[in-house]
């Protein structure tokens, strides 16, 4: 088995539920991080960008860690790394920065060694590191991922997302972590509230398998999760009632929130008061936001080629401003 001297990886960032697809549905975004992985002789980290403060820079690293993860799994010892990551995906923010971390160091760690893991088994990997296939899957394979999880293998389909389908993110300048999010959910539902997100889940996933834009509306609403998580993001419930008669084919909250994403037809007219509309009603609650208008990504996590040409951060700069 051949082990390169070090790599390279892009992998983009997610975002989970599309409203009724709890821990089921995920879509990729044209948002990312970028890892470059070398063997050395003692382990150091390089981290650029704001959403790398506070980040461990030792062994307690989470790309670190997934990596040994990947190396043990192969039967191969690289205990010793350099690695740089680079990220523009806001941590802890609903567009699975962790999610991409652990894709991204999964993806990095087997190139390295020369890939002898499938992508079915990174994407098991992956799955039980978050505990749910929907980011992950999103950011390995791009696109959108129906998936299902069994806790130890995960089943999934990708679907191509629609050729003119864009997107719409508004981030909060607040974190709000997964696990204070589940904490909102109750422990049970009624039959009536699951059938209701079976539906619009099924749905879903037709009509975006199908390119049935106009079906979206009626199936990104949800019973399970955002009513009981809208008390930790101000104005989301005025928002999910209202963004879709501003330009939106239907809003969701992205994963666990608290960004809110909006689906939009590419090239819709209404899409600067759309977002004028979304930005005000945050600052009407006192809250600061960024918005940011982003793609489908198809590709998934990558492995870029010719890295010995350019530094680490001038390539990301060619990435970004090309």
């Amino acid at each position: 088995m051949s082990l390169s001297e070090s790599v390279r990886i892009k992998v983009p960032a997610s975002t989970a539920n599309l409203g009724p697809g709890f821990d089921t549905l995920g879509m990729a975004l044209s948002l990312y991080a970028w890892i470059e992985m070398k063997q050395d002789d003692r382990t150091a980290f390089h981290l650029y960008g704001d959403e790398m403060k506070g980040v461990p820079e030792d062994k307690s690293n989470l790309i670190y860690k997934v990596a040994q993860m990947v190396f043990d799994e192969a039967g191969i010892s690289v205990p010793e790394l350099a690695i740089s990551m680079c990220s523009d995906i806001p941590l802890t923010r609903g567009l699975g920065s962790s999610a991409s971390a652990i894709v991204g160091s999964l993806a990095a760690a087997n190139a390295l060694i020369g890939s002898p893991l499938p992508d079915s088994k990174l994407f098991d990997m992956a799955t039980n590191l978050e505990k749910h296939p929907d980011n992950v899957g999103a950011s390995l394979f791009g696109g959108i991922i129906a998936a299902a999880w069994d806790g130890s293998h995960a089943d999934y389909v990708r679907i191509e997302p629609p050729v003119n389908l864009d997107t719409l993110v508004v981030i909060p300048d607040f974190h709000l972590s997964t696990a204070k999010a589940r904490e909102a959910l109750p422990e049970q539902f009624s039959l009536s509230d699951a059938v209701y997100n079976i539906s619009r889940s099924s749905l879903m996933t037709a009509a975006l398998a199908s390119g049935r834009l106009d079906l979206i509306g009626a199936a990104m609403r949800d019973r399970i999760h955002q009513p009981y998580r809208a008390a930790l993001v101000p104005g989301m419930a005025e928002i999910l009632d209202e963004a879709p008669n501003r330009g939106a084919l239907g809003i969701a909250l992205s994963g666990a929130g608290p960004t809110l994403i909006a689906l939009i037809q590419r090239g819709d007219e209404r899409v600067e008061s759309l977002k004028s509309y979304l930005m005000e009603t945050m600052k009407k609650e006192g809250i600061s936001a960024s918005s940011l208008l982003l793609q489908p990504d198809v590709e998934g996590v990558k492995v870029l080629d010719n890295i010995q040409s350019t530094s680490f951060l001038d390539m990301i700069r060619g990435e970004v401003t090309t």
